[in-house]
């Protein structure tokens, strides 16, 4: 009687995998995100124990983000032009030179700040090109059918990589030191780029190259103007992302400064983040047959601000976990739903572009978040870093309810079923 359960539940969480391309590309990034998250945990220590500032922990976040702030846009217009395989296979590459040299420095022990923030800057000009081919390469892999549920196991991955990577990343500082989670992440983009050899997709028509880059932007953004679904959703995601998605700058800070321990605190954290994210997005996989539904979008970017401002009374690093974990879940259920939100209201043609305006949300709203968040703690004390963001993004949450809240009746109450649409209210 249990297997005859389990087996239709495990066939509807792992749906998409049935495509062998995506297969290939999903078990890739297993690997090599596990190395990402290595790095970015080494390396987020080392600034603060270098600097003891977390104002210039910020401001690594400031360096690699901006670039994705400033040109996401006309990158999405490119990456509508050409093979997002092959722009995913020069990115990744690119990748792995950014943790080569970033290896190197720390063996030969030539790493200083300024060197950080050079390679951060690099790092986020490489994402500019490689976020919006990713996000739109899903659908290449495994059509629209099964759409949700592939950004739902990608975003499992993701986040098994924030367990696992933050967790083997203290255990390799404390016992060998950063150097070596840097030289892992270097190793581990064999994986993906392996991955991306073995895969074969049909190649799309793309847009006649003779349009302008800036022509092509303003087409993509008007494009998406008029659509209700997905101006609704970027006001909501550009508030959670900016606000309440600044866990790397504010979990160091909050180990040492509040809870007055080190970097296993730190790590322990973070991984927390990963355990909320990491069940959120097999939460969301189950339930990716059901669509989007609208009240439960509402609940989690409402809850996910008010649970950070409750963590102005956190001093237990027990009660932090619970909260760090619980936040990352909702966090991740309210990202997996935009996402599909945007793969679902964008067609073949603009795709390319309407995801650059989902990395430009998700990632190239961070050099802000980072800078406030670290110039809070900065000035205020680490106790602040949480409470601050969550106090922003609840405000700006209640602004935008109450300035649109007959667009958001309407949005909420729609119950025209659209084919290429599957929201559930």
């Amino acid at each position: 009687m249990l297997k005859n359960k389990l087996i239709p539940i495990l066939q509807r969480v792992f749906s998409s995998l049935k495509h062998k391309e995506f297969r290939y590309f999903w078990f890739g990034q297993c690997i090599s995100l596990i190395g990402t998250w290595m790095q970015r945990t080494a390396q987020v220590w080392l600034v603060y124990t270098m600097t003891n500032s977390p104002f210039m922990v910020g401001m690594v976040g400031v360096c690699q983000f901006t670039p994705i702030l400033l040109f996401t846009l006309f990158a999405g217009a490119l990456v509508d032009r050409f093979s997002k395989r092959n722009i995913l296979l020069m990115t990744q590459s690119a990748l792995m030179i950014q943790a080569i040299v970033l290896t190197l420095l720390a063996y030969f022990d030539m790493l200083q700040y300024w060197h950080i923030l050079l390679l951060s800057i690099f790092l986020g000009l490489t994402q500019t090109f490689d976020m919006p081919a990713r996000q739109s390469f899903f659908i290449e892999l495994v059509g629209r059918g099964d759409i949700m549920n592939a950004v739902s196991l990608n975003s499992t991955v993701v986040n098994l990589a924030k367990i696992i990577g933050p967790a083997l990343s203290g255990i390799v500082m404390v016992n060998f030191g950063t150097v070596y989670c840097f030289s892992i992440n270097a190793i581990s983009f064999f994986a993906v780029l392996l991955s991306l050899f073995y895969i074969e997709v049909s190649p799309q028509q793309v847009i006649r190259e003779k349009q302008k880059v800036i022509q092509e932007v303003k087409e993509g953004l008007c494009y998406i103007k008029q659509s209700k679904a997905l101006m609704i959703n970027i006001m909501f995601m550009a508030i959670i992302c900016t606000f309440a998605m600044n866990n790397a700058v504010i979990i160091p800070v909050f180990a040492k400064s509040v809870l007055g321990m080190g970097a296993e605190a730190y790590t322990g954290l973070m991984s927390a983040a990963g355990i909320g994210a990491f069940i959120g997005a097999v939460f969301m996989a189950f339930r990716a047959e059901k669509g989007v539904g609208k009240r439960f979008f509402l609940f989690c970017l409402c809850t996910t601000a008010l649970l950070q401002i409750f963590m102005v009374f956190v001093a237990d690093y027990n009660a932090a976990f619970l909260c760090i974990a619980c936040i990352g879940f909702l966090n991740l259920a309210f990202m997996n739903m935009g996402n599909s939100i945007f793969q679902l209201n964008a067609d073949g043609e603009h795709r390319g572009r309407v995801m650059s305006v989902y990395s430009f949300l998700n990632q190239g709203s961070t050099p802000v978040g980072n800078f406030y968040a670290g110039t809070a703690m900065e000035y205020l004390g680490g106790v602040w870093g949480f409470p601050l963001c969550g106090i922003a993004a609840f405000g700006l949450l209640g602004f935008v309810f109450i300035c649109e809240r007959q667009e958001l009746f309407s949005w909420i109450h729609d119950n025209e079923k659209r084919a290429d649409e599957k929201i559930s209210i």
